[in-house]
């Protein structure tokens, strides 16, 4: 082992573990022998000399690129204002403005911790929508998408629900919950798949 990144306990010099990894191209086994590699994986309860991979992909070849983002994402999880999971969505609601095509989404979601995050998408006539997210109780409106490959954007793509649920919809009116319904639905296409 050649460095520990993040971890709660004390990890031997020496460790193993046990790895399903695909075939060569060649269908050979793939030669890991002095290969560098970036693990994701726990420890073993009363062995600190194995791990157990957290996954299917807790094995991933190394290089300066992962290895910079893992640390940039490890520092925002530590970090004492990180973004809080993702555990569902609660009230969402569209009102239309004052032109025709102009409005504002917003959908609130339920976190982790309790922690207010909310969604606001913005219509204007003749624009495209845009959106935002506000962790806070005050909608910021400065405040623009997560950058992709961070904490927040992790969070978002991989928290939110695909649709958005009908016991979060307020509006009794059709019209402004489909608004609603395809606000959502840009959001999680912007942000894209949960990798």
């Amino acid at each position: 082992m050649t460095a520990l990144i993040r971890g709660s306990n004390a990890i031997s010099t020496r460790i193993g573990y046990v790895a399903d990894l695909p075939l060569t191209e060649r269908g050979r086994e793939p030669k890991l022998k002095k290969q560098r590699v970036l693990l994701f994986a726990r420890p073993v309860t009363g062995r600190s000399d194995q791990i157990q991979l957290s996954g299917t992909d807790g094995q991933r070849p190394w290089s300066p690129e992962l290895d910079a983002l893992v640390r940039a994402i490890v520092r925002e999880t530590i970090a004492a204002d990180a973004p809080p999971a993702i555990t569902g969505v609660g009230n969402a609601f569209h009102v239309p403005g004052s032109l025709p095509g102009e409005g504002e989404t917003q959908v609130f979601l339920q976190t982790a911790n309790g922690a207010p995050v909310s969604l606001q998408i913005l219509r204007r006539p003749g624009e495209q929508p845009r959106w935002a997210v506000s962790l806070g109780d005050i909608v910021d409106d400065s405040a623009g998408p997560p950058r992709a490959n961070t904490l927040l954007w992790y969070r978002l793509a991989c928290g939110l629900p695909r649709t958005l649920p009908p016991a979060s919809l307020e509006s009794a009116d059709p019209a402004n919950a489909a608004t609603a319904r395809e606000d959502y639905a840009l959001v999680l296409r912007a942000l894209g798949p949960c990798t």
